[in-house]
C-alpha cells in the first residue's frame, strides 16, 4: 500500500481547516478521500466543487438517486468502498 502524506483535521489551518469543516458538516467526518488531497488545499477545493456539480447539479437529466446508484455500481466494480 502506498504511503500518502496528509494533514490531520487537528493540524489543519486556514483554507484547509475550512474545507475540513465543510466535510464535517456534510458527512459528519473527514473521509480519507478528502484527507489524501490535504497537502494541496486548492486542488481539494476544486475537486469538491467538481464532485458537488456532478452529483448535486439540478440541471442534470439524472436524479440524485440515479447518480448515486451509478457511483455505487462503479465503486463496486472497481472494488472501492467509496
Amino acid at each position: 500500500m502506498a504511503w500518502i502524506t496528509t494533514v490531520s483535521p487537528a493540524e489543519a489551518t486556514g483554507p484547509l481547516k475550512r474545507l475540513y469543516q465543510s466535510a464535517l458538516e456534510r458527512a459528519g467526518k473527514v473521509f480519507n478521500v478528502i484527507r489524501i488531497q490535504s497537502v494541496q488545499p486548492k486542488t481539494l477545493a476544486a475537486s469538491t466543487r467538481l464532485y458537488s456539480e456532478v452529483m448535486q447539479s439540478p440541471s442534470s437529466a439524472l436524479t440524485r438517486a440515479q447518480r448515486e446508484m451509478i457511483a455505487t455500481a462503479v465503486s463496486r466494480a472497481n472494488a472501492c468502498h467509496y
